[in-house]
């Protein structure tokens, strides 16, 4: 089911856009959004069909685990899995009979954008890389995708084999929703089973480590000569994670356009924007009055810190409202959802469910003397009371007449 709506919505995604300027960037197609506020925050060129180099393994690399039969299976490498190969490709550096795992090969696709790996995996799984590709351009479609086709696995220049800044995005957010595919595109290095230790294409842009990517925590790089330099990446600024996709930059390995592009990105937005807390963890939205207890009102609070990612922050903007219960008793208990707390701020509403964190304990005596019920059952006691002393008097009276007539 969630799957299903994940492909609903990707296939209407909103794309609102933020007007800032980045005038500085060398990639002729750019696109930053937000993947909190569904929002494109910077773009251009990002609707041209262009050549998307090992962007592509993205694509393979969800498919693929979207059809491994068990993670630990082992594939063998072949000389036919390999023989297609053009000799300038990125290679993870498998050999004809290493023996490794299908998870062995998801990372050797992603971190050192290998096609040995990327082959290996179409192979063992489809038969071959058509019908693998088959595959891409069925889910390519399931997608709503319609300016992509694949014609490999790789991203290796070739005919109608393309795709768009706006459409790789789509499939990047596709895929980051799957736990495997998040936990691999944010890996650095990994070991593989049969002991090859690969690294994130990243150490290759900065053999030195003259810059500072500390900020670039997931990515998968590209480059062939029809693309350009290529890189889609998670940045990560102030704990606001954002997707940077940019394509079609110019070859310099001393300094590459593409690297070169996403720190001027970082840069700023560290300048310009920040994680602003609309409300702090434990601060109170408001109070609920309490029956039948010793306390007399109940905080309704934030269960953790609720912020927004802005660069004009007023907090007079900030509204609340509260839709739940009217109040609390006894009988409401820990972990009942009591509510919701909707948050609005620039015209965006946060949700928070509100859950009652502690057992209200009843106070006998309030209850004895506030329940409705009881009131009832006091009131008709009261009652009963006055209609006997009532009937009393009266027989009393009827008897002191009966003994006067004697």
């Amino acid at each position: 089911m969630k799957k299903i709506w994940i492909l609903f919505v990707l296939m209407f995604l909103p794309f609102r856009v933020w007007a800032i300027e980045l005038n500085n960037l060398l990639s002729p197609t750019v696109l930053l959004y937000d993947p909190g506020k569904e929002e494109i925050m910077y773009e251009k060129g990002s609707d041209d069909v262009i050549n998307i180099a090992s962007l592509t393994k993205i694509m393979t690399t969800i498919v693929a685990i979207e059809n491994i039969p068990k993670l630990d299976d082992k594939v063998l490498i072949t000389d036919s899995m390999l023989a297609e190969i053009p000799s300038d490709a990125s290679v993870a550096g498998l050999k004809v009979g290493d023996e490794v795992s299908y998870l062995d090969l998801l990372y050797a696709s992603i971190l050192p954008s290998g096609a040995d790996a990327t082959t290996a995996l179409a192979y063992s799984i489809a038969g071959s890389t058509e019908g693998f590709v088959n595959l891409m351009n069925e889910k390519a479609q399931s997608l709503g995708l319609e300016n992509t086709h694949f014609a490999n696995v790789t991203g290796y220049d070739i005919d109608n084999h393309h795709s768009t800044a706006k459409e790789i995005l789509k499939i990047l957010l596709y895929a980051l929703d799957n736990d495997l595919f998040n936990t691999i595109y944010r890996t650095k290095e990994y070991t593989l089973s049969n002991g090859l230790v690969v690294k994130t294409t990243l150490d290759y842009y900065n053999p030195s480590g003259m810059y500072d990517l500390s900020k670039i925590v997931g990515s998968k790089t590209g480059y062939t000569d029809n693309a350009g330099l290529c890189m889609a990446s998670i940045i990560d600024i102030d704990g606001k994670g954002l997707i940077l996709i940019t394509l079609g930059a110019k070859r310099d390995l001393t300094s590459p356009d593409n690297i070169d592009d996403a720190l001027s990105v970082i840069s700023y937005i560290n300048q310009n924007y920040k994680n602003v807390v609309l409300f702090e963890k434990g601060a109170a939205f408001l109070e609920l009055p309490v029956k039948y207890s010793n306390i007399n009102t109940y905080e309704v609070k934030a269960s953790e810190d609720i912020t927004y990612f802005t660069d004009d922050y007023d907090n007079t903007n900030i509204k609340y409202h509260f839709d739940g219960v009217d109040d609390l008793s006894f009988k409401n208990k820990k972990g009942d959802k009591i509510g919701t707390v909707n948050i609005t701020y620039q015209g965006e509403t946060f949700k928070e469910d509100v859950y009652l964190d502690s057992d209200i304990k009843i106070s006998i005596v309030k209850y004895l003397f506030t329940s409705p019920i009881c009131i009832i059952i006091y009131s008709a006691i009261v009652i009963l009371l006055i209609l006997g002393v009532y009937a009393l008097k009266k027989r009393k009276h009827h008897h002191k007449h009966i003994v006067l007539a004697e």
